[in-house]
């Protein structure tokens, strides 16, 4: 039997359900990008008031895979968070979906949703890499194919930029405020990075509107935080066990979620703060936290861990060295660029490093580390441009970038081959073939990835020498071996 509001009205002994009447809430947010991470987070906050906020629920929109739509449609928008621990998997149904449209067969459809007023907030989970923006500047990719598409065929966008503003454009046109653009992506900033690419893509289409858009819509800022692997055959299996019913698409998770707001919404929000969220004026120095120390590390992580052989997260913290690694990043490179008044970050640290050793939340190296190219510029290289700029060593910082170009070569140390996942990945494996067996060479190839490393740390003495050495023992030691040395 397949989950469906029938086996909502059935007893279920250690199941959570919906706490209000499905029937009776109406949509007041779409979520551009409503993959994994959104269901296991803003999606469950939402859950958690709309029994008195009933007019706050949310309809997704996936822009570029039907896959989310296929699983849950047939679900009426139903699907299980299932939060693992030490003491087993607890199992809780979430409603606050109310559809989810596919942009490509729907996008009409969507648009229409976007320019009615009932919608005041319209969020993302797009990835770095959904907003076509250059990672090393924060700027809009005006040459990105999806924006050269979308400039030309405003009408029919494809992109989130793209989306937003034709949305936004329509609102204008009729008369009704502007949503307010919640982005909840790993971005440096990511409330003033995505009012600089959309108000830049909206420029482009047209000045007044670019000024508009600059002027009048809200970007408040967020940091999100729940670790949330992908979901396997075997996930699937255990949760059916669980509640009873098939779900398609269940989401496991961690129990510890964080989500820090800017409190700017000009047409209203949900009383998120009601339900565990943070309001604050200025969310960037909790964002920067946990992009350096938990993306940071979890990024080294990955990269060193699977050149290790480690499949897990929780493998690699099994392993004496790479702890005291992890813990030496964070507490010698990373927590010394951070000023965050009143916030314990020794805390903060020892949190996460429990949270990695989670044996029951099996996140796998290799999905942290796709899209590193996307990823590298704001979870390491921000931090190591601030070590520099103090004179400060960066030998683990530079480890971690270090492993990444080692990964990118899209061979592993017993010589098989790594599926690279990176829209700069045939660039990257290019520049790997060409550098063959020389590790200064594939470091001058890649560094050159403006893309990536801005035209400044190519030619940093310090920058160059650190990650170059470990780049070599990377090569002739391996990875173990190497993160051995270097915490000896």
């Amino acid at each position: 039997m397949r989950l469906s509001a029938t086996i909502l009205a059935q007893p279920h002994s250690g199941l959570a359900l919906p706490a209000y009447d499905r029937s009776k809430i109406t949509p007041g947010i779409v979520h551009l990008g409503i993959g994994a991470f959104h269901r296991a987070h803003m999606a469950v906050y939402v859950d958690d008031l709309l029994g008195e906020h009933s007019d706050w629920a949310i309809v997704g929109a996936s822009l570029r895979r039907p896959d989310t739509k296929e699983a849950l449609a047939p679900q009426e928008g139903l699907y299980t968070v299932a939060v693992r621990d030490a003491a087993g998997t607890h199992p809780r149904i979430i409603g606050s979906i109310l559809d989810v449209l596919d942009a490509n067969t729907e996008r009409e459809d969507l648009l229409a949703l976007l320019a009615d007023p009932q919608i005041r907030i319209v969020s993302l989970t797009v990835t770095e890499k959904g907003y076509c923006h250059d990672p090393a500047t924060g700027e809009l990719d005006e040459n990105h194919p999806d924006i050269v598409h979308d400039l030309a065929n405003p009408s029919a966008p494809s992109s989130a930029p793209g989306m937003l503003v034709e949305a936004l454009t329509r609102r204008r046109n009729n008369g009704i405020a502007p949503f307010a653009v919640m982005s909840c992506d790993n971005l440096p900033s990511n409330g003033a990075t995505v009012r600089r690419i959309v108000s830049r893509f909206a420029l482009l289409r047209e000045e007044a509107l670019g000024a508009w858009v600059a002027e009048e819509v809200a970007f408040p800022g967020t940091m999100v935080d729940r670790i949330v692997p992908s979901t396997t055959d075997a996930d699937r299996a255990a949760v059916a066990e669980l509640i009873g019913a098939e779900d398609a698409w269940p989401i496991m998770t961690e129990p510890f979620t964080q989500w820090v707001i800017e409190d700017n919404f000009p047409q209203g929000r949900p009383p998120f703060e009601t339900v565990g969220a943070q309001l604050v004026n200025d969310v960037e120095p909790f964002e920067r936290m946990k992009l350096r120390m938990l993306n940071g590390s979890h990024s080294s992580m990955a990269y060193l861990g699977y050149l290790a052989g480690y499949e897990y997260i929780s493998d690699v913290m099994g392993d004496d060295n790479y702890v005291k690694l992890i813990h030496g990043l964070m507490t010698e490179e990373v927590m010394p660029t951070l000023h965050m008044e009143g916030v314990d970050l020794g805390s903060y640290r020892d949190q996460l490093l429990d949270r990695f050793r989670n044996p029951a939340l099996q996140h796998r190296t290799w999905q942290i580390a796709m899209d590193g190219s996307q990823k590298l510029p704001q979870r390491l290289l921000g931090t190591i441009r601030d070590r520099l700029a103090a004179n400060q060593p960066i030998d683990r910082l530079g480890l971690g970038v270090a492993a990444w170009m080692r990964y990118v070569t899209g061979v592993d140390e017993k010589g098989e081959n790594i599926d690279v996942r990176d829209p700069l990945a045939m660039r990257m494996l290019a520049i790997a073939a060409d550098a063959g067996d020389d590790p200064k060479a594939l470091f001058t190839g890649l560094v050159a990835l403006t893309e990536i490393f801005g035209s400044d740390l190519a030619d940093n003495e310090v920058f160059a020498s650190t990650v170059t050495r470990h780049l070599e023992s990377l090569f002739d030691q391996g990875a173990a071996e190497t993160v051995a040395q270097l915490v000896s």
